[in-house]
């Protein structure tokens, strides 16, 4: 990485939405730019760098949350008329602020994404796209599941209009009009597209997409089938993207793109002679990065990367550098310089302290007089629950644009807490009463001093539901909480996915009654994460899950009066039929339960689980040698006499504890597993073996697979 940016804040303005901030056109080369920046109090900013300075060219009065902002214009000219999505409404705007637009799109949700060609302007609800030319309406669609994110190809460079939809279920569907033409799957839930090189690429029809789980690919959109260019895994566990853009901050003639990631990671990417990407810069902020551009604000000849983050912070990494050679004549003006600066930050700082002890007081006299409301101060929060692949647990983010000072977690449901790297908190437990009054955990994260933004690390247990709640509490003066609540489903380790393996051993539940698709549909809604609140269109709709813990799968097809569930894992289908069976009841809904189990698909669930078991239990035993060890080798003075197997585990010692803190009761957590896999195998037979159980866990202390498989086999 021999790329050198230093950074420079220029103001801070409400929280702002992906996707709100843009650099306007230069007007002549090498002259700065201005920015152009929406936020969720409805205010859009301009502003430019006059002498160090942020000078505001205009500001509008507060509306509506402004959830996109883009720029356009007549084709092949610059791209400077301002264009906002805020509710159902497109306002546009000059590069003075004059306002020459607002459209009235009618839709019935509010706008989430925007993307202008000229005079084409697509734009998606949650799950609608609408497609207008010269404000008039063109195409319609309405997707199965939420829209994240819409672009076109560049019309003036191919013969036909083609959109993009960035979709929840982890799919890229292109369209023709209303029409979709075919469908890309790609690794993670789509939250960003942008045109590579800002133009599509060499053919027009180059893609770049970012994922919610940090995962980055270029695509070429071809008019028959997708070509996929390359891919960039998340190994190293950083944050979603939320922004892409395409700039050339390295001055070698080609433009790299930057991205920006809601863990507050900015990276800038290169090409290689092969033109595989090469990552050249990463720089850590402390909050998610919500717009990324590349230009040049802060002084004329220096580029930047300008980025705005969730709290409204607008911020460049210019190349500018900080420390500059100079001669005695020139050191004199930039210390002058320096000090005319700290001057005037000196002065704004007392202007802001009165200001603060002047709504100080007036806060105090409003609220002792006797008409007075109650003046509990308002906060944003930006939340996620989502569930990470790699090592089957959720991660719960937290941004708040404040300081955070504690958190709460409360859960009526068992979960386990998972070490973070990233956080910095204190976690407190107190003890819970399970019988009186269903809390399994009560946690307090402590945060220090500035945190907004804080991660943590979820383990469920399929079969056990409930809720998961969150009371945030920032640092600010009256104290005031929200509360934030996250379902946790019966078949929480679940993830979407596109495939099904038809060749496993599966069994099969079927339910049939008098209930309607949409019944069904909340049934499955109310089991199974990633799944669209709303009924797909048509009588009948089909999905595919993969348990992201021991990778078995879950084929579901329903319609009107009929569910079939087929999975390779027994626990899965006696979860699915007692919860199913209590919803159906709790709507009176007589159900008709039939089931087939295939006794094969036992010993193939019991193969899955093996190495994971085996690995759990030699890290176990290796972790409890290692006190034992580390005193040998004090009273020997060395290890040389220890055998090779014991000197490696001394010399991994550190890598193995971190290890076995990560996963706390993951070996207790595959018991469980195999256990409930014991219970249900007899429990579809009509035997109870719950006696059986301490022979079990016997043989699973001793273990070995083909003792354990006859034990199944054998009772």
């Amino acid at each position: 990485m021999d790329l050198t940016l230093s950074r420079a804040d220029y103001l801070q303005v409400g929280v702002t939405s992906q996707k709100t901030m843009k650099l306007l056109p230069a007007s002549r080369q090498s002259a700065t730019q201005k920015v152009v920046v929406g936020d969720q109090d409805g205010v859009v900013m301009c502003f430019g760098m006059k002498k160090g300075e942020a000078a505001a060219v205009f500001k509008t009065l507060p509306g509506q949350k402004i959830a996109r902002l883009e720029l356009g214009g007549v084709l092949n000219t610059p791209q400077e008329k301002i264009f906002i999505a805020a509710g159902s409404e497109i306002r546009g705007f000059t590069k003075r602020g004059k306002q020459f637009l607002s459209f009235e799109t009618n839709l019935t949700e509010s706008i989430k994404a925007m993307y202008i060609s000229g005079s084409d302007l697509f734009v998606s609800a949650s799950y609608i796209y609408n497609h207008y030319c010269d404000c008039k309406d063109q195409h319609y669609y309405l997707s199965g599941d939420k829209i994240n994110d819409v672009i076109c190809l560049p019309v003036e460079r191919l013969p036909r209009m083609m959109p993009v939809l960035a979709c929840q279920d982890r799919v890229l569907r292109v369209l023709q009009g209303s029409d979709v033409i075919y469908e890309i799957e790609v690794p993670g839930p789509p939250t960003v597209l942008a045109l590579h090189n800002g133009d599509g690429g060499d053919s027009g029809e180059d893609l770049l997409f970012g994922t919610s789980d940090g995962k980055l690919g270029l695509i070429q959109i071809t008019t028959s089938k997708p070509v996929h260019k390359w891919e960039i895994r998340n190994d190293k566990k950083r944050g979603g993207i939320l922004c892409i853009d395409s700039f050339d901050i390295l001055g070698d003639g080609v433009k790299d793109f930057l991205v920006g990631r809601d863990d507050g990671m900015v990276e800038v990417y290169s090409f290689d002679n092969s033109n595989e990407p090469v990552l050249r810069f990463d720089q850590m902020l402390s909050e998610s990065i919500t717009s990324i551009q590349g230009g040049c604000v802060g002084k004329d000849g220096y580029d930047e990367i300008v980025l705005s983050t969730y709290s409204g912070w607008v911020t460049g990494l210019t190349t500018e550098p900080t420390h500059k050679e100079s001669g005695p004549g020139e050191e004199l003006k930039l210390n002058q310089e320096m000090q005319n600066k700290i001057s005037s930050l000196r002065s704004e700082l007392e202007h802001l302290q009165y200001k603060v002890l002047q709504e100080r007081e007036n806060y105090q006299q409003s609220s002792q007089s006797s008409k007075a409301k109650s003046a509990v101060p308002s906060f944003s929060i930006n939340d996620k629950f989502i569930l990470n692949k790699d090592d089957a647990s959720y991660s719960l983010i937290l941004e708040v644009q404040t300081a955070i000072d504690n958190v709460l977690i409360q859960s009526d449901v068992p979960i386990d807490l998972l070490d973070v790297d990233k956080n910095s908190a204190v976690v407190s437990f107190s003890s819970c009463d399970t019988e009186s009054n269903d809390n399994f955990l009560l946690a307090t994260y402590r945060c220090q001093a500035n945190t907004t933004r804080l991660e943590l690390k979820i383990r469920s247990i399929e079969g056990q539901y409930g809720t998961l709640q969150a009371y945030v509490t920032p640092r600010i003066q009256p104290k005031t909480c929200q509360v934030r609540q996250y379902h946790i489903k019966p078949l929480s380790l679940h993830q979407r996915s596109h495939f099904i393996d038809n060749d496993r051993p599966m069994n099969t539940l079927t339910l049939t009654g008098q209930f309607s698709f949409a019944e069904v549909h909340s049934w499955v809604v109310f089991c199974l994460p990633e799944v669209p609140e709303k009924p797909p269109a048509g009588e009948c709709a089909t999905f595919y899950f993969q348990n992201t813990f021991l990778d078995t799968q879950l084929e579901c097809i329903y319609r009107k009066g009929e569910g079939i569930f087929k999975s390779d894992n027994i626990s899965t289908i006696s979860i699915l039929k007692d919860v199913l069976s209590k919803e159906a009841t709790k709507r009176k809904i007589n159900l008709n339960i039939s089931y087939e189990i295939n006794e094969v698909s036992v010993k193939h669930t019991l193969k899955l689980i093996h190495p994971k078991l085996e690995y759990q239990l030699l890290l176990a035993k290796k972790v409890q040698l290692i006190d034992a060890l580390k005193e040998l080798q004090v009273h020997e003075g060395n290890a040389n006499f220890l055998i090779p197997e014991y000197r490696c585990i001394l010399e991994e010692a550190d890598h193995l504890q971190e290890e076995y803190k990560k996963q706390p009761a993951h070996l207790e957590r595959l018991y469980g597993m195999i256990t409930d896999l014991f219970i249900d195998k007899f429990k579809f037979k009509g035997t109870n073996v719950k006696t059986k159980v301490p022979l079990l866990l016997e043989i699973l202390d001793s273990y070995d697979q083909n003792a354990l498989i006859s034990f199944f086999d054998a009772v």
